[in-house]
C-alpha cells in the first residue's frame, strides 16, 4: 500500500472513532436527561444509588453503543446520501444497545452491585439518545452538502441554471443538482406558472416568478443554460415555453416525458437537448397498440427493407408482440445487422430470421416466401432520396417499382394474407420521379388486391423525425459545424410526425385493412422549414443570422414547396381511428398490368429510354414541369 492510500485509511479511522466516541457521548447524554427527569417526577429515588448505577452505565452504555452501531453498518453510511431507512437502521441500533445495558443491569442486580433504572429510564434514555444521534448526523449531512455547495459556486466553470418548472419532477432534478459532484452548478431560480409557488423554495432554490420572466430572470443573473422540467405539460404550453427558452440564447434541455420515467428516477443525467419534436405543436400520439399483439401473435411476419430508418422501427415494435417469426430482408448488410443485434439483446426468445436480398431480385424473394410462408409483408424497402432519384430515374423504377412488383407477386403466389405498402405523400401529384414510383406502387397494390386474396393495402404519410435523408440530422450537423443551415426556401412547408408514431399508425391500418385501401395518416399541422432551423440554432445555443447562418439554396430537382396527402379525385373515409383516414381509391386503367410490362421491357433499352416520358405515361397526375426551380 502506497503512503497516499495509506493516509487515507488513517484518516477514515480516525473519523470513525471519532462518530463512535461522539455517539458514546450522546447516548450517555440520553439516558443522563431520561434520569433528570425521573428524579424530578420521583423524589424519593436515591441520588447516591442513582449515581452509581451511572457510573456502570457510562463504560457500559459506550462500549456496546460502538459495537452494535457498528455491527449495524452505521459508521459505513455516507450521511451525505443517507435515505429514511439509514435513519431507522441508526434508531434500532440505538435501543438494541440501550437495551442490552439493561439486561447487564439486570445481571449486575442478582450480584448486588447495583440497581438498575427504572424501565421508564431505559425506554427514555433510548428516545433522547436515538434523537441526539440522529441530529448529530442531520448537522454533518447539512455541513457536508453546504460545503460541496460553496465549493461548486466557487469553482471557475461554475455553470448558472435555470429550472423551469417546481413540481416533483422539477424538485428531483434540483436535488440532484444542488449535491451533485460531477459538475458545479449555480441554480439561479425556479420558473413555475402556479402564482401560490411564487416566492417559495425548492430544497432553497426560490422561484422566481411565471414563464414571462425567463427573459429578465435571464439576463439578471446571466443564466447559461435552462432546464426544462415538466415532462407532462401539454403541447402548446411546450411550444410556449420552449419558445421563450430559444429567444434568451441559454442552452435548453429537456426532461424526457412520463413513459421514459415510470421507473421513478429522475436526475440530471436524464435531461437531453431539444429535439424538434419537443416543438411539435401537438402532443405525442399515443396509441394503444394491444390489438396489435392479436393481429401479430404467433405469425410470420416480412419486412422488407427492414434495416432502413421506417423498416428497423417496425421491426422493434412488431418484435414487441411476439409473432412466431420476424423476417428483416433487406439488401444493406450493415443495417440489418444492427437491428437483428438490438433485436436478439431486447427480445432472446424472439424468433428473429435476417435475410440478405433485393427486392428486384425475383428469384430470391420467391425462394424466402416459399421457404418461410410469411402471413403478413410490410414492404418498406425503396429507394426515397428525391434529388437522387431525380438524377438516377431508372434505378428507382427499377427498385420501387419493379421490386414492389415482384414483392407483391410473391406475396400472391404464396399466399400472404396481408400486404402493406409504405407509401409518402409524395406519391400526390408528383413532381418528382420518387413520388410517381411510389404513385405507381400504390397503383400496384391496388389493382392486385382486385384479383387476388391477399388483402393489399398502402399507407400514405409525410416526413419522419430522424429518418435517413431527413433535413433534422442535417441541420444538427451544420450547427455542430458552425453552421451555416442550409434551407432550399423560405416558404418550404412539411408535415411531420416521429418513427414510432408513424409506424404505430402503420400497424394500426394495417389491422383495419379490408383490401384495396390508401390509408392516409393525420400528421397535424405543417411545419415551416425555416422556423424549424431557427428553433434548432436558438435552442442549441446560438443566434440565427449572428452565430450561425443561414442560407437559401433553392428547391432541389423535383421538390414542392408544399406536400399533399391526397389528390384532387380523392375523399376522405374515417376510421374507427381518428388519426387514420381512407382515401377513395381512383379507377385504374383495366389494361394497367400491360402497361407495366411495357415500362419493363422499355426499361431495357438503356440507350433510348426516358424515364419522365415513360413514367407520365402511366400516372397522369404527374408534372415534373410543376418543379421548381
Amino acid at each position: 500500500m502506497d503512503e497516499k492510500k495509506k493516509k487515507s485509511v488513517l484518516r477514515g479511522r480516525i473519523k470513525t472513532l471519532c462518530y463512535m466516541l461522539a455517539d458514546a457521548l450522546l447516548m450517555n447524554l440520553g439516558v443522563l436527561a431520561a434520569i433528570l427527569l425521573s428524579l424530578a417526577d420521583d423524589a424519593s429515588i436515591k441520588l447516591s444509588t442513582t449515581f452509581l448505577t451511572f457510573a456502570v452505565t457510562v463504560p457500559t452504555l459506550s462500549v456496546l453503543s460502538a459495537v452494535i452501531l457498528r455491527s449495524f453498518g452505521i459508521y459505513r453510511i455516507i450521511w451525505k446520501y443517507a435515505k429514511l431507512k439509514d435513519i431507522y437502521k441508526t434508531a434500532a441500533a440505538a435501543f438494541v444497545a440501550s437495551f442490552m445495558t439493561y439486561g447487564i443491569h439486570m445481571m449486575l442486580r442478582s450480584f448486588h452491585v447495583i440497581a438498575p433504572f427504572r424501565v421508564i429510564v431505559y425506554v427514555m434514555g433510548s428516545l433522547f439518545g436515538t434523537a441526539l444521534l440522529i441530529l448529530w448526523r442531520m448537522i454533518m449531512r447539512q455541513r457536508d452538502r453546504t460545503g460541496d455547495t460553496l465549493r461548486h459556486r466557487r469553482a471557475e466553470k461554475t455553470e448558472k441554471v435555470l429550472v423551469i418548472g417546481g413540481g416533483t419532477a422539477g424538485a428531483m432534478i434540483i436535488k440532484d443538482l444542488v449535491y451533485s459532484d460531477q459538475r458545479a452548478f449555480r441554480i439561479c431560480g425556479v420558473i413555475d406558472d402556479d402564482p401560490e409557488k411564487r416566492g417559495q423554495q425548492v430544497y432553497g432554490v426560490r422561484v422566481l416568478g411565471g414563464r414571462h420572466e425567463i427573459p429578465a430572470v435571464c439576463e439578471k443573473f446571466g443564466v447559461d443554460e435552462i432546464l426544462f422540467c415538466i415532462p407532462t405539460v401539454k403541447a402548446r404550453d411546450r411550444v410556449e415555453i420552449l419558445n421563450i427558452c430559444a429567444s434568451t440564447g441559454c442552452q435548453v434541455k429537456v426532461l424526457p416525458g412520463t413513459v421514459q420515467l415510470l421507473d421513478g428516477r429522475i436526475d440530471g443525467s436524464l435531461m437531453r437537448k431539444v429535439e424538434i419534436e419537443d416543438l411539435l405543436e401537438r402532443d405525442p400520439i399515443v396509441i394503444d397498440n394491444s390489438d396489435v399483439k392479436d393481429f401479430v401473435s404467433g405469425k410470420v411476419v416480412l419486412v422488407t427493407g427492414g434495416g432502413g430508418s421506417i423498416g428497423s422501427e417496425l421491426c422493434r415494435q412488431l418484435a414487441a408482440n411476439t409473432p412466431r417469426e420476424l423476417i428483416i430482408f433487406d439488401i444493406y448488410e450493415n443495417n440489418a445487422y444492427a437491428i437483428q443485434n438490438e433485436l436478439k439483446r431486447k427480445y432472446p426468445d424472439l424468433h428473429l430470421t435476417v435475410l440478405i436480398g433485393s427486392v428486384r431480385d425475383e428469384n430470391r424473394l420467391r425462394s424466402v416466401f416459399a421457404e418461410h410462408r410469411p402471413d403478413v409483408v410490410y414492404h418498406a424497402a425503396a429507394h426515397k432520396h428525391v434529388p437522387l432519384m431525380e438524377d438516377s430515374p431508372k434505378e428507382a423504377i427499377k427498385n420501387n417499382v419493379f421490386g414492389t412488383l415482384n414483392t407483391v407477386r410473391a406475396a400472391d403466389e404464396f399466399g400472404v394474407k396481408r400486404f402493406v405498402l409504405i407509401s409518402t405523400d409524395k406519391a400526390v401529384n408528383p413532381t418528382n420521379v420518387m413520388g410517381a414510383t411510389k404513385r405507381i406502387c400504390e397503383m400496384i397494390v391496388q389493382t392486385w388486391d382486385k384479383q387476388s386474396k391477399t388483402e393489399f393495402v398502402a399507407v400514405r404519410f409525410g416526413n419522419v423525425l430522424g429518418s435517413n435523408g431527413s433535413v433534422v440530422p442535417l441541420f444538427k450537423e451544420q450547427i455542430a459545424a458552425g453552421g451555416p443551415v442550409t434551407v432550399t426556401h423560405p416558404d418550404i412547408i412539411r408535415y411531420f410526425m416521429t418513427i414510432p408514431e408513424a409506424v404505430s399508425l402503420v400497424l394500426q391500418a394495417g389491422i383495419l385493412a379490408k383490401g384495396g385501401e390508401i390509408f392516409v395518416l393525420d400528421m397535424g399541422k405543417p411545419v415551416r422549414i425555416l422556423d424549424m432551423a431557427e428553433k434548432l440554432i436558438r435552442l442549441s445555443g446560438y443566434e440565427p443570422y449572428t452565430d450561425i447562418k443561414i442560407e437559401f439554396t433553392g428547391l432541389r430537382p423535383g421538390e414542392k414547396l408544399y406536400e399533399e396527402l391526397l389528390m384532387d379525385e380523392e375523399g376522405l373515409t374515417d376510421t374507427p381511428n381518428k388519426l387514420i383516414h381512407i382515401g377513395k381509391p381512383i379507377p385504374l386503367s383495366p389494361d394497367f398490368p400491360e402497361r407495366l410490362n411495357a415500362l419493363r421491357s422499355a426499361l431495357e433499352d438503356e440507350d433510348h429510354f426516358d424515364a419522365r416520358a415513360e413514367i407520365a405515361a402511366l400516372v397522369p397526375t404527374f408534372h415534373p414541369a410543376r418543379r421548381a426551380d
